[in-house]
């Protein structure tokens, strides 16, 4: 998941769902502990955000191992009726590193 980001104080544009399914998006065999650091969130926040995601058709899971792999459907809508017509593969895009880009320096 790469370094941890410095917490922050105030208002944000993102909600945790989105930081949780954009980690994920990052790394499909991230685990909770590292999705929480990652976050700023407990473990028990992300795993509830999980559920959360899952029960809502935006994520599914498979156990591998003593891990889990996540899928994310990409083609699902947001729920908000103000994205209506956004995907999950859209706002991802705005969220999610290309890998070309991991490990330049932002602008």
């Amino acid at each position: 998941m790469g370094e941890v980001p410095e917490p922050h104080t105030g208002w944000t544009f993102l909600t945790n769902h989105a930081r949780v399914l954009a980690a994920i998006a990052d790394d499909h065999h991230a685990r909770v502990r590292d999705i929480a650091a990652h976050c700023r969130l407990t473990e028990r926040a992300v795993q509830k955000i999980i559920v959360d995601l899952e029960e809502a058709g935006y994520l599914s899971h498979r156990r591998e191992g003593r891990g889990n792999t996540y899928r994310i459907q990409p083609a699902k809508v947001l729920r908000h009726p103000a994205e209506a017509g956004l995907t999950v593969a859209a706002l991802l895009a705005l969220l999610v590193r290309d890998e070309a880009d991991r490990g330049r320096e932002p602008a």
